[in-house]
């Protein structure tokens, strides 16, 4: 059996068990976004890492340096977001290949620490070595959060409503104008090249639905909305039901779409990295929760489908036929 046969959330699920020898303290390990656990203070711990490996996540000559440091650290951000946390630290690894120049390494943690700085985050060491042909970045950051507030995946009760804080799809559309060599030549264009490579990880939004009550389980769309909404249903021990017309898409990817014969709905699906946040909400709090959020702000919470008791994620299409969506996200190792 290989990786590829398995994937890489079956990966995930045969090396998990047996990773703690000193489980007192550990409220969440491996299997959520970020790891939690208790010190000796009154907050939770959270820890989370994420590696960016050059021809694998990103291409070094259609993506400037300073992007791909703002990228590297919002990525981690973003799970920090995803359990309600506050960010406070931030570690950065780098294996540094012989023909990267100084100048774009200098760009690199440029974009790190504009990022860092607005959201106060503390960027404190880390460890650089040679790569013998790609550039590999890994930054690990802490955060903390209140016990009470902790969000995590596997909360979800049949009969909540599923809400997305943002758009989906932009950066998979900004991945393609990549990879077909599109130029950006519109606002709309270079506003999805700026989705993906300058992700805004939703912090404030994960700290204030952290704090409200009927929020049951949340997670960042990385892997896109089909399969994240799927890591929710999974980790829950219940199904989920999204709503195609309700599923937010911006004016520019619909531009996009209907320029170049797309799907707006497909890449929402399927597309990741997008960095909005899931949450799966109690009904009788959806109504106020919405409302709130948007006053906070200025922009609406959408809610794009229900919790179900059943297993499986479903579709209703805009004519109203309900169809099962396998999840079309992105998974390392189940790629062609």
């Amino acid at each position: 059996m290989s990786l590829k046969e398995i994937g890489e959330f079956g990966f995930i699920r045969r090396i998990g068990g047996g990773c703690l020898s000193r489980p007192q303290g550990v409220v969440r390990g491996i299997g959520d976004d970020a790891a939690a656990f208790r010190t000796d203070g009154r907050l939770l711990a959270l820890v989370t890492t994420d590696m960016l490996v050059e021809r694998v996540h990103f291409l070094r000559a259609a993506t400037g340096g300073r992007d791909l440091g703002h990228k590297s650290l919002a990525v981690n951000l973003s799970d920090i977001a995803a359990m309600g946390g506050t960010a406070r630290e931030a570690f950065v690894a780098i294996a540094v290949p012989d023909d990267l120049s100084l100048s774009y390494l200098e760009e690199l943690f440029a974009g790190m620490k504009a990022l860092a700085q607005a959201h106060e985050v503390n960027i404190l060491g880390g460890d650089t070595t040679r790569s013998a042909a790609d550039l590999v970045i890994s930054v690990t950051v802490y955060g903390t959060v209140a016990e009470a507030e902790l969000l995590t995946r596997d909360g979800a009760r049949p009969g909540d409503v599923i809400f997305c804080t943002g758009c989906l799809g932009d950066s998979r559309a900004g991945l393609h104008l990549i990879l077909e060599e599109v130029g950006a030549d519109t606002p709309a264009l270079r506003a999805l090249l700026a989705a993906h490579h300058r992700p805004s990880p939703h912090l404030a939004e994960g700290r204030f639905l952290a704090g409200r009550p009927g929020v049951h389980a949340a997670i960042d769309v990385s892997d896109g909305l089909s399969s994240d909404v799927g890591h929710i249903a999974a980790q829950s021990r219940v199904g989920a039901r999204l709503v195609a017309d309700d599923i937010p898409v911006s004016e520019q990817l619909q531009d996009y779409c209907r320029r170049f014969g797309r799907s707006a709905l497909e890449y929402a699906l399927a597309g990741g990295e997008d960095y909005t946040l899931l949450v799966a909400a109690a009904a009788e709090a959806a109504g106020d929760l919405a409302r709130d959020f948007e006053k906070a702000f200025e922009r609406p919470l959408h809610a794009i489908g229900v919790i179900t008791a059943g297993a499986g994620i479903e579709l209703v299409e805009p004519g109203g036929r309900i169809r099962p969506i396998p999840p079309t996200g992105w998974d390392h190792f189940k790629r062609s």
